[in-house]
């Protein structure tokens, strides 16, 4: 009878988990950084078309209405008036596009491979918004170059604080972006949902006309709005280095007042970063329960 020869058996297959901490959370926010820096870069049509819409709203419509808004302004071109709006702007709807990427991800699969990273959810989210912010504000920079075509000189110190107001501003964008993204499986209930909030926000703002003079529902409004709170500092930071009258600065930067108090630009910020906390904060929590 012949003897039968045993096969060895097969060595067990070790599978290594790296170890957790804040040293992995760091990590995973550094590779959804990445992550979002690269899509953006290698989609050319992605950053061409998210210029065209600020575009058209400073040469078409502030070209257009130029001679009919000159008395408001002030003798000042509306398309200067309404560059540091068209700032925000661009900062707000590439941050939204940013935002919107977790919906794709869902659809395709890709954020269930996310969620199971030996990492705490929180830096997901965190470098999303990282992420969101700085393709947001690297859209910001592009808008900033047609300066000189609206009479706005370049700046070192103003380049330095818009960019600073837009990162802060693209972060609380991409959060609330986020917190909503979590809890929405379809694209285009998210596109509907951001169209309903975004554009009412945007023109509440301030961003398109002075605060001065307001009716007292719409200035009750803006004061409720928190875009209101990046775009009146950006627009500071850009009219400190345009020439213009007393009276013109007087009618075009009132600044925000509550009750009568005028609010310093610090604190307006301030409510910019206490709105984007409590925003990732709440994005935090809803990734958790995802």
């Amino acid at each position: 009878m012949a003897a039968t020869t045993s096969k060895p058996a097969a060595a067990p297959v070790r599978i290594a988990v790296p170890p957790g901490g804040w040293r992995a959370d760091l990590r995973g926010v550094k590779v959804v950084w990445q992550r979002e820096l690269i899509r953006f870069w290698r989609d050319k049509l992605r950053i061409v078309t998210s210029l065209v819409q600020p575009l058209i709203f400073l040469f078409v419509l502030g070209g257009g209405l130029a001679n009919v808004a000159s008395g408001g302004t002030q003798g000042i071109d509306l398309r200067t008036f309404m560059f540091p709006g068209v700032l925000a702007m661009a900062v707000l709807f590439t941050a939204m596009f940013s935002a919107a990427s977790v919906v794709w991800d869902r659809e395709y699969g890709f954020l269930r491979e996310m969620l199971v990273a030996p990492v705490r959810r929180g830096s997901i989210v965190l470098g999303k918004c990282v992420g969101g912010a700085t393709v947001a504000a690297f859209q910001g920079i592009l808008v900033m170059a047609l300066a000189p075509l609206v009479h706005v000189p370049y700046s070192a110190a103003m380049i330095l604080d818009v960019l600073a107001l837009q990162l802060l501003l693209a972060f609380m964008i991409t959060a609330f972006g986020v917190m909503a993204a979590v809890r929405i499986t379809q694209m285009q209930a998210f596109m509907a949902l951001m169209q309903m909030l975004v554009m009412p926000l945007l023109f509440l703002s301030g961003a398109l006309f002075p605060l001065s003079g307001l009716p007292h529902w719409l200035a009750v409004l803006n004061r409720l709005d928190p875009l209101t709170y990046a775009v009146n500092p950006i627009r500071e930071a850009v009219f400190r280095h345009v020439e213009m009258t007393a009276s013109a600065r007087a009618a075009l930067l009132p600044g925000i007042t509550w009750f009568g108090w005028q609010v310093p630009i610090a604190v307006q910020v301030l409510v910019v970063a206490g709105f984007a906390l409590a925003m990732l904060s709440v994005a935090i929590v809803e990734f958790r329960r995802a």
